[in-house]
């Protein structure tokens, strides 16, 4: 999710050929909720994942997440989870 249009989102997606939706938060209310600005609410954003359950309960916050080893990181914890 990203301050971008849904109208950037869709042709990301497309471009990329992802198979689910990509989400848009341009007022940051998402942002806002998660606590996931960089310093003031309104500047950037604090690159984070958060693995959200399927009742919603948020199980795991990554934050300031670099893209190396990220994607393993997040695996690990799905199946610590099953």
């Amino acid at each position: 999710m990203s301050r971008d249009s849904l109208e950037s989102h869709e042709g990301f997606a497309r471009k990329l050929k992802l198979a689910f939706p990509l989400l848009s938060d341009p007022e940051g209310k998402l942002v806002s909720a998660f606590g996931a600005w960089k310093g003031e609410p309104g500047g950037g954003i604090d690159r984070s994942t958060f693995l959200i359950d399927p009742e919603g309960v948020v199980r795991r916050i990554w934050r300031h997440v670099k893209v190396d080893g990220h994607l393993e990181a997040v695996l690990e914890a799905l199946d610590e989870l099953a």
